[in-house]
């Protein structure tokens, strides 16, 4: 028998425990400061008991700091094991170009010549001809990676959690495919899905809090809360704050100079 549906607004989180859930970062390390410096800000003003703050994955490619991103957080999660770090497709690519230097994959055509400049390498640019010379450059650029990507780096990322559960709420980068239990959904969904998961208008054992596709603000439907908006260009990141049945959009905004 199906588990019945909760929607939005009768969703609740843990009692006792303020929840952030906060946007693809993409390298915007200033963005994600300012967001850490508002949440300590607001956790000592409100004297709030416990808290979690979750991160939905995609910290690296395209901005212009993913290095500086995955050292601060390592740094804060060191500190304090409440921030949680999700996996998204962007930070498997990187893993997955480590690995093996695909000059058609993710990594390379999606904003991974920027995650390469954050360790001070250089792949060649523009190259949109895939042979020759242009892959030589590639695996260059692979193998100078290699040696600049501290190893701890690479732990970081192997080590994400692909989701993550707390009151009427499961948090992930992407999204759900629709009629799978949440804890029976495929890794490869829960880090790319995209429009079997945005068009299903039916309620979920719970609120789905993701990521993944931009949006201009934050997107509030009945069985899902999409916080990215595409930070790395727009200059504004976004979290989802639920503190018992209180829900509400935070963000921050600084563009980049």
């Amino acid at each position: 028998m199906a588990e019945p549906g909760i929607h939005f607004l009768d969703a609740r989180g843990p009692d006792g425990m303020r929840l952030y859930a906060i946007g693809d970062v993409h390298g915007r390390l200033d963005l994600l400061v300012a967001m850490h410096n508002q949440i300590k800000a607001e956790i000592e003003r409100d004297l709030v008991a416990d808290w979690r703050v979750i991160h939905l994955g995609d910290y690296v490619d395209r901005g212009p700091d993913s290095k500086g991103i995955i050292d601060f957080l390592i740094e804060a999660k060191a500190r304090d094991r409440r921030h949680l770090m999700l996996a998204g497709n962007h930070d498997i690519g990187f893993l997955d170009f480590l690995k093996t230097p695909d000059p058609e994959g993710l990594f390379i055509r999606f904003g991974g010549i920027q995650t390469a400049l954050s360790y001070g390498v250089a792949i060649s640019e523009g190259t949109s001809v895939w042979f020759g010379r242009a892959e030589t450059a590639v695996r260059k650029g692979h193998q100078a990676l290699l040696e600049a990507v501290p190893q701890g780096h690479v732990d970081f990322l192997r080590s994400l959690r692909f989701s993550a559960t707390f009151g009427d709420f499961f948090f992930c980068h992407a999204g759900i495919r629709p009629g799978v239990a949440l804890e029976r959904q495929n890794l490869q969904d829960l880090t790319w899905i995209r429009d079997v998961f945005h068009d299903h208008t039916g309620l979920y054992a719970k609120i789905i809090v993701h990521g993944h596709t931009p949006v201009p603000e934050a997107e509030v439907m009945a069985n899902r809360v999409n916080v990215d908006t595409l930070a790395w260009q727009s200059g504004m990141l976004t979290a989802l704050v639920v503190d018992g049945t209180d829900k509400r959009i935070l963000t921050m905004t600084i563009k980049e100079a």
